[in-house]
């Protein structure tokens, strides 16, 4: 029979055991729940880049099924010899504004409105001119489409929201039609007010669009420290909403997010699973790789 004594010591030394035995177990679970996190964080699956400041080997963007560049700085033989490997190739095409590197800036300068805030570089232009609708549908897009691309990201269909006008309207709803009427994909970047007022004119979006790519649901830039962080609430229940409401109308919708935060990326990763949609998480604007 063991003393009281006896019975003290063993159940200490179980104590401790058992207390060791606990710290050795979480610190293995806190290990797993890490790794975890920055498995689902890592952060993308390899189904959709977006890489617009990338101007190097095509060959470097292969972990990604699909990729959004710039194609007026890559050639033919490039996009062609990525295809054959088994990618789609979209190209960045700018609408809505027009920024002062590109080559064709000095012959358009005169149909700008305003500087485009947060970027020095660029200006919102007015599409209602004919002038640069030819250019984009005679010009621009078929230029794009003769290197090979599979589709056009279209961005700052927000000049709309920025000027919203009859003539804008009209401007932007005239080059859209004339993209989707190529045959080619043609994904928004964001649009929603130019979308909103479209829908709500009768317009059916499957017309103009096959795709929405949206920025910034669950993450947000804090321009004046030059940082990331998550997204107010009303912001993100306004994005989703909108693009919910098209995807139930058979439009493809990808997410394009900036953070480095492995939480944040977690749950970005989860609810585009949860939706089926495709996304890209960067940690920097410059969306090079």
């Amino acid at each position: 029979m063991l003393s009281a004594c006896g019975l003290y010591v063993i159940m200490k030394k179980d104590n401790n055991l058992f207390t060791n035995s606990m710290k050795k177990y979480s610190l293995i679970i806190v290990t797993i729940l890490i790794c975890l996190i920055l498995s689902a964080c890592s952060y993308n699956d390899g189904q959709y880049g977006v890489f617009l400041s990338y101007e190097g080997e095509s060959e470097r963007l292969s972990a990604y099924e699909t990729v959004v560049i710039d194609a007026q700085y890559f050639d033919k033989e490039a996009i062609e010899s990525f295809k054959k490997q088994g990618h789609e190739v979209y190209s960045y095409i700018n609408i809505g504004s027009l920024e002062t590197f590109r080559d064709y800036y000095d012959e358009y300068k005169d149909l700008t409105l305003d500087v485009y805030e947060h970027w020095e570089e660029e200006r919102w232009i007015d599409v209602s001119s004919q002038r640069w609708q030819e250019f984009i549908l005679e010009s621009l897009a078929p230029a794009l489409l003769d290197k090979g691309i599979d589709g056009f990201f279209v961005d700052n269909c927000d000049v709309y929201y920025q000027y919203p006008e009859a003539g804008i309207f009209e401007g932007l709803l005239i080059i859209m039609k004339g993209l989707k009427a190529t045959g080619a994909e043609v994904v928004v970047n964001g649009g929603d007010a130019f979308l909103g007022a479209y829908s709500a004119g009768g317009g059916i979006v499957s017309d103009i669009i096959t795709g929405i790519n949206q920025e910034s649901v669950f993450t947000a830039i804090d321009w004046d420290n030059g940082k990331f962080r998550a997204s107010n609430s009303d912001d993100k229940d306004y994005f989703k909403d909108y693009i919910e409401k098209y995807s139930a109308e058979g439009i493809d919708i990808y997410l394009l997010e900036y953070t480095d935060d492995p939480l944040l990326a977690a749950q970005i990763k989860h609810y585009c699973n949860k939706h089926g949609f495709k996304y890209y998480i960067s940690d920097s604007l410059e969306l090079g790789i």
